[in-house]
């Protein structure tokens, strides 16, 4: 392995920790919202991650996103309310819930970065559109599975009260998923090009 090589390879590594250690102090900044959900930040990590290392860079930080989002069902790297009232009902359905969707992000953020990369689109459209990406899949898969693995609890069912999983999915995470959408836009094409700065891509 030449020297550059060694310390591309270095400098992604020390991104990795950087990047892991930014989702656990984001898990602590979550902004409470009615129905027990929180707007989060934490999906920026993993769209930069993506971006920089690819699939594996995706899936490593996504898993990370996950991991801390399913221990905060348990109080721990901050709190879930909504977490906390379904892990008693499963907790293997809720490290599904919780811990897969977040690795499917990654990896579909991956995805688009690199099918953005084969077009004329200058870095900073290509990082926000990855960014877009990786907040809309975040909140798709974790409603989705949300409502697949616990929608027939007699907790979600209180909470859907009598609305359908479509509307219940809409009044729950609309203002959310808007500042996460345009957040994460926002900031991972900004991160994007440091990156380029910083040849890491």
């Amino acid at each position: 392995m030449s020297q550059g090589n060694k310390r591309t390879k270095v400098a992604r590594m020390t991104l990795l920790a950087m990047l892991a250690a930014v989702l656990v102090v984001l898990g602590y900044v979550n902004i409470p919202m009615p129905m027990g959900l929180s707007i989060t930040f934490n999906m920026i990590p993993v769209a930069i991650a993506a971006i920089a290392m690819g699939y594996p860079g995706g899936a490593i930080i996504g898993g990370a996103f996950g991991l801390i989002s399913f221990l905060q069902c348990f109080g721990i790297f901050g709190s879930s309310p909504l977490g906390a009232a379904l892990v008693n009902i499963s907790p293997f359905l809720m490290f599904v819930q919780r811990f897969v969707s977040r690795v499917l992000v990654g990896l579909i953020a991956a995805l688009v970065y690199k099918t953005m990369s084969r077009t004329r689109a200058p870095l900073y459209v290509r990082g926000a559109v990855t960014g877009f990406s990786a907040a809309f899949f975040n909140t798709l898969f974790f409603m989705s599975l949300l409502i697949l693995l616990f929608g027939s609890t007699p907790e979600m069912q209180s909470r859907m009260a009598g609305r359908s999983a479509f509307a219940y999915i809409i009044a729950s995470t609309g203002v959310n998923a808007l500042v996460e959408m345009l957040v994460a836009t926002l900031v991972t094409g900004a991160a994007a090009a440091a990156l380029k700065k910083a040849r890491l891509i």
